[in-house]
């Protein structure tokens, strides 16, 4: 969401590096949301007993968020508000208001499958340490993938194709964010009610 910041931040300053500071700026920003969202999940996975309603209850947070999205496309006004100096707060904010690190909850949820693991928690600290490593996995990919295609973008705006070229070809992507956000979340709870089958 962040690329077209890191364009203006390259045009203002006259200086391709501006574009690859903004860039880490909004990767380190958007790195804070997602572990933000997933590290108290990871946390949550101790109750192994209740990881299906657990399951149940993040894919129906997720379908929500995307159903009042697509209902209520206006963002959020304070987004505005933020100084263009504090990129790094800009895109946690962002991130967060759009429930980026919320989608990967149910993702990441079906990739720590701990209701294999032994019945009687003997290795809970291990599957506590397991969980968090893979929250921070799926958070730094997650950000990585973000950055690598925003960052593409910008880079092709600021080097090739101009201003000119978003102003006449932008399209607003709010309501495949919001009908993502949906399928996830269905995919997700058809998952956890069916086991997959």
């Amino acid at each position: 969401m962040g690329w077209p910041l890191a364009v203006s931040a390259a045009l203002m300053d006259r200086d391709r590096r501006s574009l690859v500071k903004a860039l880490g700026a909004l990767a380190g920003g958007h790195f804070l949301a997602m572990a933000a969202i997933l590290f108290p999940f990871s946390a949550l996975l101790f109750l192994v007993a209740w990881q299906r309603e657990i399951q149940i209850g993040a894919a129906c947070l997720v379908i929500a968020l995307g159903v009042y999205l697509l209902i209520n496309r206006r963002h959020p006004r304070f987004l505005a508000r933020v100084p263009p100096s504090r990129l790094a707060l800009w895109s946690f904010l962002a991130a967060m208001a759009h429930g980026a690190g919320l989608m990967l909850v149910p993702i990441y949820l079906g990739i720590c499958r701990t209701t294999a693991t032994d019945p009687g928690h003997a290795a809970a600290s291990d599957l506590m340490a397991g969980t968090a490593a893979t929250a921070a996995l799926v958070a730094i990919l997650h950000t990585g993938a973000m950055t690598l295609a925003g960052g593409a973008l910008a880079w092709a705006v600021y080097a090739w194709l101009g201003l000119k070229a978003v102003s006449r070809s932008w399209f607003n992507l709010d309501i495949v964010w919001a009908l993502s956000l949906i399928l996830v979340g269905c995919v997700s709870l058809w998952f956890a009610t069916t086991g997959g089958h």
